[in-house]
Parts: structure tokens; sequence; C-alpha cells
């Protein structure tokens, strides 16, 4: 994505140029990302139905939205249908590399003397594969890199890459072969996500990423914290909410918010930076900024 055509070149400017004098005199960073986050690298978003009927044809035929298909109603109703859905998630997410803006941001936070940390709401594994700490990160809805019994008979949770995951018909996306199954039982497995309606999400494992999170939250006090909030939208406002709720609770706290759509990137109240314009567009520029200040 690029920059967002109503914009003038002088507020495009003037943003990105206030997002890198903020970034330096920040404390601490704190990186909050939605779907947008990996558009660039080459992932779907699943924006409104048309988007996520344009990744998945045969759902359109169906009358299937991306919050029908990602609900766990289907391992236990249909699990080759919900594997062929899954599966072939797990194969685009593994294969596509994360764009340069992670390693970027990573840079940033490292020269606040790593008093950064990451909240996402992807699931795609994507800070993990670009080398981020464990302890610096919240996937708060899980991620494709683990799974977990779909019936719940443990709460052990089991790398991805344990299992065999099956091929997918891609004229109806169904799952070909035999299916994960649970390393204890004889129910199927399912990716460690939190999907709609779900009632069976095992979040040992977030739970115990949400404690870091808190815990570099209360590191902050009355430092100067900097959010920048890439990609959130409003339809699942998770990641919004997270981020504006500190702005309320932390006395020196500023928010970068970047979304492609005007109505996405406003910011709340105060002295907070909108930027218009996709991810990776904002972080380059934003870094080639800091390099000249």
């Amino acid at each position: 994505m690029e920059v967002n055509p109503s914009l003038t070149q002088n507020e495009i400017r003037e943003a990105i140029l206030k997002a890198a004098k903020v970034i330096k005199s920040a404390d601490a960073l704190l990186f909050t990302s939605g779907a947008g986050m990996s558009v660039d690298s080459g992932l779907p978003d699943f924006r409104g139905p048309q988007g996520f009927w344009r990744a998945y044809p045969p759902m359109e035929k169906l009358k299937l939205k991306f919050s029908d298909m990602s609900n766990p109603q289907w391992f236990s109703k249909d699990p080759t249908f919900a594997w062929g859905f899954w599966a072939h998630r797990i194969s685009l997410y593994s294969k596509a590399a994360p764009h340069s803006g992670y390693l970027t941001m990573k840079k940033w936070g490292e020269s606040k003397n790593n008093n950064y940390f990451v909240f996402t709401s992807n699931v795609d594994g994507h800070y993990s594969k670009s080398g981020y700490p464990a302890d610096k990160l919240c996937e708060c809805h899980g991620c494709v890199n683990f799974m977990q019994c779909n019936s719940q008979c443990t709460d052990e949770l089991w790398p991805t890459d344990d299992f065999k995951i099956p091929e997918v018909d891609t004229e109806t996306f169904r799952a070909i072969g035999d299916l994960p199954k649970c390393k204890h039982c004889d129910s199927v497995a399912s990716p460690n996500v939190l999907m709609f309606g779900d009632y069976r999400f095992i979040d040992e494992r977030e739970e115990a990423q949400e404690a870091q999170f808190n815990k570099f939250i209360s590191s902050v006090g009355n430092k100067k914290l900097v959010i920048i909030e890439i990609g959130a939208g409003q339809g699942v406002p998770t990641i919004r909410m997270v981020g504006e709720s500190l702005i309320d609770r932390l006395a020196d706290t500023t928010m970068i918010r970047i979304n492609w759509t005007a109505e996405d990137s406003i910011v709340p109240p105060g002295d907070h930076i909108s930027i218009q314009m996709g991810g990776l567009n904002a972080i380059n520029q934003i870094d080639q900024a800091l390099s000249e200040l």
C-alpha cells in the first residue's frame, strides 16, 4: 500500500517528521498491530466479505464470511472443511516472508535499551519469525505456530511443526488425507487461535504473554511511552482499545496511529499523530526521518 491520495505532501511530511521526533524522544516503545501490518508481506487482511472471498472463492458460493469460517464449530461439525481453511492459512503464513518493517521496528526498540514490547492480534507468527524475543511479545488471539486438542482433553500445546498439515483441494477448500490429531485422545487437533464465538481456546500461553505485557507497562511508570499502532481496524477493535486505554492510564503517552483509511487513522483527543498510509511505507519514511534528526 502507498500513501492515501487524499493527503497533501506537506501533511504527510509533517506527520512523518513529528512521529520521528516523538519516537526519538521516547523512553519506551509499544508496537501494536492488526491485520494491516501483514498486508505488506503479501498476506490478505480479509477486509469485508469481498476481501475474504477474493482469497477464498469457494466461500463466496457458500455465502460464508471470514467470521463464519474462523469459527470453532467447523472442527466438530465438519473437520475436513475446517482443516481445508486452516491448512491453507498455515501454508500462506509460513511461506510468506515478514516485510522489512518488522526488523526496522525491532531496531527502534533496541535503541531504547530494549525497552519495548509488541501487542498484536495477528496470528501469523511473523514477529517471532523476525527474531523478536518471546518475552517481548503478546499475541492476544493466539498463533498458528501452536496446536491444541479441539476437545480440550489437555491444556498442552504443541508446535505446529510436529504435525503433518494436510494438502488442500483448492476447488472446494477441503483438506485431503489424514487430519492432525490430539496427542492424547482421538479428537482432531486445531490451531491455538482464538476464533469467533470460541469457547475452547486454551489460553495459558496467551495469559503468560499478557502477564509479560502487564509487567512491561508497570515498568514504564512515568517514563515517556510511544505507542506505534499499525493496521488495526475497527471491525475487531481489540488492538485499538488496548492503546487507547493506555493513553487514559499513563500520564506521558503518545500514540502514532498508522492506517490506510481516513476513518481508521483517526486518533483520540490530544497530541497524537495520525499517519494515513500503509504500514511498511510509513515505517520506512519514519526511519528515514529518524536518520536525519
